[in-house]
């Protein structure tokens, strides 16, 4: 875990306790259809005939204070899409249709049309509906003027098609897909190195506030041609947290940290929070948004393809024998 991100109010493992003690009660839920088990970057369900419904859920997190102080609201819909497309895209499924939440303490109409507008935006770039909402008025929990949002996509690909690691092999390639900056997690840790210059850098908040970038066309580009094993979304944990949930058992992911170029954001945020490597790779993206395990043998059709949808993308590495652990 993140010292860094512990000491600005992010402790993951009550994250991670939680979910043990949430287990029992999940499992208690399960009825036939359900695949898998918790932990995945989507939940499954079976509906027959060959094809399975990929659920994804997520919010924004405190990115939206910054939204709030800049007063821009019309790009967080992008990133409470993105965070959940990627998710559900990461089995391998294309992504039907979005529904949202928005709470607040006071319904403001013009800010609602906008950070729903993101969020039409999001859906049209993911290619999905977006199906329905909800918009919640709650004084006296939140404080005027703060508002939290979250949403949750649902996708759908074939049984034979969900990219769980079968095959998975040392000596496979990972290919990195770049991000636009943070996305959407790290922001506590963010907030906490810059402190008031976020109120007074314009160019600062503006490039934080770039929207999450949604994978989901240039994954489904390269699906097709096969040789893609798993994908690991990079969120909230970073690297240490969400590349081993893609690993086969018995592998390890090697990283080679010189294959790309982290955003000079990424560099700000360490020097001005004084956050050493580790833990810079424990809580954010690094400048790669999404990981693919592909057979050495297609690696390069990949690239092709992921670069020719517009997409940066690189090799970061390898995987090589081990016991689930990522080696920078």
């Amino acid at each position: 875990m993140s010292d860094a991100y512990r000491d600005a109010g992010v402790d993951v493992t009550r994250g991670y306790r939680a979910l043990d003690l949430m287990r029992a009660h999940i499992q208690r839920t399960r009825t036939t259809g359900v695949l898998g088990s918790v932990g995945g970057f989507s939940g499954l369900f079976d509906i027959g005939d060959g094809r399975v419904l990929a659920a994804g859920a997520d919010g924004v997190g405190t990115k939206l204070k910054l939204a709030i102080m800049a007063g821009k609201h019309d790009t967080v819909g992008i990133d409470c899409v993105a965070m959940c497309v990627n998710d559900v895209v990461c089995c391998g499924a294309r992504p039907l249709f979005f529904l949202d939440y928005f709470a607040s303490a006071r319904t403001e109409p013009e800010l609602v049309a906008a950070v729903v507008g993101g969020v039409a935006d999001g859906c049209v770039e993911a290619g999905c509906a977006l199906l329905g909402g909800e918009t919640a008025e709650m004084p006296g929990f939140y404080a005027d003027g703060d508002y939290d949002l979250a949403g949750f996509a649902v996708g759908i690909t074939g049984r034979d098609d969900i990219l769980d690691g079968k095959g998975m092999a040392a000596g496979d390639v990972l290919v990195g897909l770049a991000s636009s900056g943070p996305h959407s997690n790290g922001y506590s840790l963010i907030r906490r190195a810059f402190g008031q210059r976020l109120a007074t850098d314009a160019a600062l908040l503006g490039a934080l506030l770039t929207p999450t970038r949604i994978y989901v066309k240039p994954m489904l580009s390269v699906l097709d041609g096969g040789g893609v094993r798993a994908a690991a979304h990079i969120t909230g944990g970073g690297f240490f947290e969400n590349i081993p949930r893609m690993l086969a058992p018995g592998l390890d992911a090697r990283i080679d940290k010189a294959a790309w170029t982290a955003p000079a954001v990424f560099g700000e945020i360490a020097a001005a929070g004084q956050v050493d490597e580790h833990d810079m790779f424990a809580t954010f993206n690094m400048g790669v948004g999404m990981v693919l395990v592909v057979a050495a043998d297609a690696a390069d059709r990949v690239l092709d393809s992921l670069r020719a949808s517009g997409t940066q993308a690189f090799v970061i590495g390898d995987v090589v024998a081990g016991d689930g652990a990522v080696l920078l």
